[in-house]
């Protein structure tokens, strides 16, 4: 079993990046990151080795996130708020008004996906991370997250 510190090294950035995912807020995300690594100290000794050490502390990560959202009670709109407030706080352009609105749509449509094809979309998408990436943090294959990735997409793009 390797030592937290070689742990934190060497999944900090992977558990940062999912949570930036989730919560579109770099702050939010770094400070879940430092919990997630907290708990994950607290509770090594049940980590059995049954999955990737990335897929269990993401699964943490996950689970202090919901629970964030839940005391907050802003579970079920939380990422369509984020942009309703992103794109009232700009006083932009045109254009940006409108790729704003595009963005708004696509979430929209998002939320009629299941749920594992919605976290792999975001995780591509806003955390822009790899297949193989995204694979590991939801243990499943590469080739599984590239084949989810790819019927979302075209489910999304019958419902235009």
């Amino acid at each position: 079993m390797q030592d937290i510190e070689e742990i934190y090294k060497e999944y900090f950035k992977t558990v940062n990046k999912y949570l930036f995912c989730l919560t579109h807020d770099s702050d939010i995300a770094e400070e879940l990151t430092q919990e997630t690594f907290y708990k994950a100290v607290k509770k090594i000794n049940t980590y059995k080795g049954e999955c990737k050490m990335s897929v269990w502390l993401c699964q943490i990560a996950k689970n202090l996130w919901y629970d964030q959202c839940r005391k907050n009670k802003t579970m079920k709109n939380t990422q369509e708020n984020d942009l309703l407030q992103i794109q009232n706080e700009q006083n932009s352009t045109e254009e940006q008004i409108i790729s704003n609105e595009e963005k708004i749509s696509l979430y929209k449509k998002m939320q009629e996906l299941d749920e594992k094809t919605r976290e792999v979309i975001y995780l591509r998408i806003t955390g822009e991370l790899s297949f193989k990436e995204i694979g590991n943090i939801l243990n499943k294959t590469e080739n599984w997250a590239r084949v989810t990735f790819y019927r979302g997409k075209n489910k999304l793009k019958e419902v235009d």
